[in-house]
């Protein structure tokens, strides 16, 4: 079956930079969009960065100039630099794929396990 698995995740302080990894393994014939999305306890999940099979990315408004959102095609591999963290961005992050299975109809959301981002003042 098809899973995304993320990597990178971790403590950091306040200024400080991370790199997040998640790569998509399984009967895929094409991926279309992924993107990065994050939710703290209580609160509802939200987008962080998008990026189109072209490599057009999209940045919420929160991260934008820190952030930013790369992928591998080749590798089926999504990645999301991030810089200048802030306590605020303290939270789980969630990759996420549009995938189209080898030999079946339609476009189907997958989602990794999520990884912990904890950024210290």
């Amino acid at each position: 079956q098809v899973q995304l698995v993320e990597s990178g995740g971790g403590l950091v302080q306040a200024g400080g930079s991370l790199r997040l990894s998640c790569e998509a393994s399984g009967p895929i014939s094409s991926i279309n969009t992924m993107g990065w999305y994050r939710q703290a306890p209580r609160n509802q999940r939200e987008l962080v960065a998008t990026i189109s099979s072209g490599g057009m990315g999209t940045y919420a408004d929160s991260v934008k100039g820190r952030f930013t959102i790369s992928r591998d095609n080749a590798k089926n591999t999504v990645y999301l630099q991030m810089n200048s963290l802030k306590p605020e961005d303290t939270t789980v992050y969630y990759c996420n794929a549009v995938i189209m299975i080898a030999g079946v109809m339609g476009k189907y959301d997958y989602w990794g396990q999520g990884t912990q981002v904890t950024v210290s003042s």
